[in-house]
């Protein structure tokens, strides 16, 4: 079973829907004892940073999704769930993050800028080609260049080994981590058709 952390913060639909399609048993839910009891743990996430950890830590799971991952088990963090699970977020501020994976979220705006890029959107919305790490099982159904759906504003960076998988956006744009049985996708495989179904099978492998 693959319970998906409901902490106030997106639309868990579209999520909860794709991984029914793929045939997961999966569970929306906020009860620790559930989320002990899971084979998986999903993070999802939209909007900030400050918001969603301070959401997160709320509801006293905190303590709990660190024991399980210590455990050993899956889990995987979308979008903003992904940033969540970084040291910490330079999002309007300075804020400590879930520190299971190296490095922090910056400003993609911020750092086009020092790389004397302009004419890109930010946002980064849309579909981009993904480059990712020969032999991860994440990846094990899709092709390199396969293109994911990304929707953000902010992104990982200094990941060291844990940086898994990347798209080109003027700079290099964090795609995937993993540390372990932790994973993170900035990308949204629910969003991202036939490709996204792939990896969140792959998910279900791990």
């Amino acid at each position: 079973m693959i319970a998906i952390i409901d902490y106030g913060v997106g639309n868990l639909f579209s999520l909860t829907a794709s991984l029914r399609y793929l045939g997961a048993d999966t569970l929306v839910t906020s009860k620790k004892e559930e989320i002990i009891a899971a084979d998986r743990i999903i993070l999802p996430g939209v909007g900030a940073f400050e918001d969603a950890i301070a959401k997160l830590q709320a509801t006293g799971l905190v303590d709990t999704i660190l024991a399980e991952t210590a455990k050993g088990k899956p889990l995987l963090g979308i979008c903003l769930g992904m940033q969540l699970l970084f040291e910490e977020s330079h999002e309007y501020g300075v804020h400590q993050g879930l520190g299971l994976i190296k490095g922090s979220i910056a400003s993609i705006d911020e750092d086009l800028q020092k790389a004397g890029i302009t004419g890109l959107k930010v946002p980064h919305i849309g579909w981009n080609a993904l480059s990712f790490a020969d032999g991860e099982p994440l990846f094990k159904y899709i092709k390199q260049g396969t293109h994911v759906y990304y929707v953000h504003s902010f992104y990982g960076k200094d990941c060291g080994e844990s940086l898994i998988a990347s798209s080109m956006y003027g700079i290099k744009i964090t795609g995937a981590v993993r540390n372990g049985n932790v994973y993170g996708t900035q990308f949204h495989p629910e969003k991202s058709g036939a490709a996204g179904l792939d990896i969140l099978r792959a998910f279900m492998e791990v």
